[in-house]
């Protein structure tokens, strides 16, 4: 028998837990670690057994769960910088409404760390206090101080960041070479959603080059710089191709349903949103993961006499504060331009 936990990797003392508490679910759970930790995988395998009473995944139940299509078992995703007041009042509003299909109902809220402080408020009372028959299943990659009244009213599960090992293990499983697979593991920093699109990836080492040796190509010019920019922007590009074939692929499939079960239910707006996050996602993070690259440039420099300890800092801190700001919807391209710009160069 195929399990839904089969996709929750290097996690066993979650999975250990959630199975216990499928069978009795209380009404609110938070799940909290970072981003690629399987976190998302093993809310819709929760949700599953919950619906369905057993791990099997192969049940018509599980699929459509395991697929995000499953008219009981409703995800949330964030439509601004924030999940804001307005969609706050929207997921109050699923939560009272009845089951369609089964005998419970459950609400998958993702990226609950980025909850505004008035619409953590707002959902309070729902979450410590749902209709019987719902069930709330919280992904936080951590827990800020305007979640914490509502950490408090939640059974809180929490994830490890995935090792470098259990990763390259997972890819060498689904196919991947053993040297391709340590590399993407290694360039992943324990996403394993991401290592699985790096290690189809022929570009990656030299990607990682390009970061590496991004302070000696520079020579204060603006001229050299947006020539940096733009090949790493056209080479980030390049690097989601895997991701962009494996979601047509997706698109495929879901089309060929809807020519024979039609369109009604088929769930193509949420996999086409659901699509868009994944890639905004991937080139955030590759971008961030070619920062880090950056970051440890500078460090090296220092450490051999380079680079000054005063510039490498204002290196590391531009560039840290450039990974933060790419979580908040800033434009991505223009951030990078500032920071190459700005950036200190030996000697």
């Amino acid at each position: 028998m195929t399990s839904v936990w089969d996709a929750v990797i290097g996690q066993s003392h979650a999975v250990d837990r959630l199975r216990r508490a499928a069978a009795d679910p209380t009404h609110a759970y938070l799940f909290v670690g970072p981003h690629g930790s399987t976190t998302e995988q093993a809310a819709r395998a929760f949700a599953a057994a919950m619906i369905t009473g057993t791990d099997d995944a192969d049940t018509r139940d599980a699929r459509l769960v395991m697929r995000g299509e499953h008219p009981d078992v409703i995800e949330v995703q964030r439509t601004g910088a924030s999940i804001a007041k307005e969609q706050a009042d929207a997921i109050i509003e699923r939560a009272w409404r009845s089951p369609t299909e089964a005998a419970i109902k459950v609400l998958i809220l993702h990226e609950f760390h980025l909850v505004a402080d008035m619409a953590a408020g707002r959902l309070l009372k729902t979450i410590e206090e749902p209709p019987p028959s719902t069930h709330f299943i919280i992904l936080a990659e951590s827990v800020p101080p305007g979640l914490v009244t509502i950490a408090s009213r939640c059974v809180r599960v929490d994830f490890r960041v995935i090792t470098d090992a259990t990763v390259a293990a997972a890819l060498v499983a689904d196919g991947i070479d053993p040297q391709a697979a340590e590399l993407a593991a290694t360039a992943a920093l324990g996403d394993l959603d991401r290592a699985r699109v790096l290690a189809t990836d022929p570009a990656l080492a030299e990607r990682r080059a390009v970061f590496a040796n991004a302070l000696h190509h520079l020579d204060g010019s603006g001229h050299r710089a947006a020539e940096l920019v733009d090949q790493i922007e056209a080479m980030i590009d390049a690097a989601a191709a895997p991701m962009r074939e494996r979601q047509q692929a997706e698109a495929d499939e879901l089309t060929e349903r809807i020519a024979r079960y039609g369109e009604r239910g088929s769930g193509k707006t949420r996999l086409e949103e659901r699509h868009k996050r994944e890639l905004r996602r991937f080139l955030t993070d590759e971008l961030r993961a070619g920062l880090a690259t950056l970051s440890a440039a500078y460090r090296d420099a220092m450490v051999a006499g380079r680079i000054s300890p005063d510039d490498a800092a204002r290196a590391i801190s531009a560039i840290d504060d450039t990974a933060a700001a790419l979580g908040r919807n800033v434009n991505s391209a223009l951030a990078l331009q500032r920071l190459v710009w700005s950036l200190p160069l030996p000697g």
